[in-house]
This record gives C-alpha cells, sequence and structure tokens, in this order.
C-alpha cells in the first residue's frame, strides 16, 4: 500500500527517521493508515522519498517498537491497532517538582565511569565496554524517600566528574551543556522491592514499587542517557490526559 504524503525538512534539527516516524503515527491515528494494512518494505520506501534504507528502517523501527506496526515473516509490515496516545513530557524528576515548587532533596550514591554491560551499551548505542558515566541518586521530597534513580551516560557525551548532582538535575545539566533533548523512548511497569532498594525508598523488601526504564536522544538522534529509576507508589504516581479519538 502507498504511503500518505509523506515530507521531511532536511534543514530540520529533528532526525529524519523521526520526521518520518511521526508522520506515519499520525497517519495511523488519523484512519489513513488502517490496521492490516501493509506498507512497502524499506527498500522501497527509502527509494520514494529520497532516504537511506537505515534512515527507514529506523522510522519503521521505532512504530514497531510503539506497537503501531508489526513485522511478519511472508507477509511483510503491517498496521496494527494503536495504543492509546498519552500526553507525556520530556522532563525528568528534578524538573517536575521544581515546577511544582516541591521542597526535593537529592543525595549522590556514586557517581563514576564505568565500563558500560551489554544492556547500557545496547541501549546507548556503544561498544560493550566502552566508558559511561553511572549515577545513582536517591531523591526525597518533604524528607521522605520518593525516587532511587540509575543513569548512564556516555563519556563521549558530558563529562560529570565535576558536576554537583545535590543541586542541579541532570536534564538541566544537558540543558545547560548544549545538549537539547528530543525524544524518548520509556517503558513504565511495576515490580517488587529487594532488600538495599527497600532500604533506602523506606519501606521493606517486597514492598510494590514503580519502575521507569528510559533512553532519551538528543536533536542529532544520538542516545545521551539511559535511566532506570524506582519510585514509591504511594507518593508518586504518571498522570496523562487519554482523548477518545
Amino acid at each position: 500500500m502507498p504511503l500518505p504524503d509523506v515530507v521531511v525538512n532536511r534543514s530540520s534539527p529533528v532526525p529524519l527517521y523521526f520526521q518520518v516516524a511521526e508522520q506515519l503515527e499520525r497517519a495511523i491515528f488519523e484512519g489513513k493508515l488502517a490496521p492490516g494494512d501493509r506498507i512497502a518494505n524499506e527498500v522501497a520506501l527509502a527509494g520514494d522519498l529520497g532516504l537511506s534504507r537505515p534512515t527507514m528502517r529506523q522510522a519503521i523501527q521505532l512504530l514497531v517498537d510503539k506497537g503501531m506496526l508489526v513485522r511478519k515473516r511472508g507477509v511483510g509490515t503491517q498496521v496494527v491497532h494503536p495504543p492509546i496516545k498519552r500526553t507525556v513530557e520530556l522532563t525528568s524528576l528534578y524538573d517536575d517538582l521544581k515546577r511544582g515548587g516541591r521542597q526535593a532533596e537529592t543525595q549522590v550514591l556514586d557517581q563514576q565511569l564505568v565500563e558500560a554491560d551489554e544492556v547500557a551499551a545496547s541501549r546507548l548505542k556503544v561498544a560493550e565496554g566502552s566508558s559511561v558515566w553511572k549515577l545513582d541518586r536517591l531523591r526525597t521530597v518533604d524528607g521522605e524517600p520518593l525516587a532511587l534513580m540509575r543513569n548512564f551516560v556516555p563519556a563521549a557525551i558530558s563529562d560529570l566528574s565535576h558536576v554537583d548532582f545535590t543541586t542541579t538535575g541532570l536534564y538541566e545539566h544537558f540543558r545547560a551543556g548544549g545538549i537539547h533533548l528530543r525524544v524518548a523512548h520509556q517503558t513504565i511497569s511495576a515490580r517488587r522491592a529487594e532488600t538495599a532498594e527497600a532500604r533506602l525508598l523506606g519501606g521493606r523488601k517486597g514492598d510494590p514499587v514503580l519502575t521507569m526504564e528510559r533512553t532519551s536522544f538528543d536533536d542529532s538522534g544520538r542516545a545521551v542517557e539511559y535511566g532506570t529509576h524506582l519510585y514509591r507508589p504511594d507518593l508518586y504516581a504518571y498522570e496523562t490526559t487519554l482523548v477518545d479519538r
């Protein structure tokens, strides 16, 4: 099936793959691409749009990851029923608390260069064993432990050695250094806290915790941070706005 009109702006700071994915996502939500519709393969699509095959593959993969497209062997790429679209801002917990006027404090538990393990390397698109900053923090609000946060940042992206994260947030540090976050892949889930985690969060082993895993990308498409965070569900909730189609 031919694609709806897709226009790319090569002078825009938004990565080309993201421009394509965003327009395809809009076409799915508007019903121009219906569940079950098949779209052409990446080679044909890249040729039609004058893009490289890797760029087109990245655009398609982004929508596969979002659950809007599915690849089937022998069938090709098909549109599936889109998930509920949520309004979520690309902000940090530090940004949210500061904006809300809450009294927040941060304890830095670890801040050092380490070798990227398999998971961090995969999320950050770097070689396994390459140098990344590992940043562990405990954030409290009004004296109550709220979140336990671990982030990895490639050493090539930013030097965190002299940053005081008791007084600034990671995203605030990025903005000050001219790093502009453009898009993130995020998964929100839940599990039970382990002993050390529960102790830091003021609870007991086995208590339920909200989990958030996020990889953020700048306006050139580079992965700049990968984070895994735990939140106390009695103090924190994710709020979204759902709109009927």
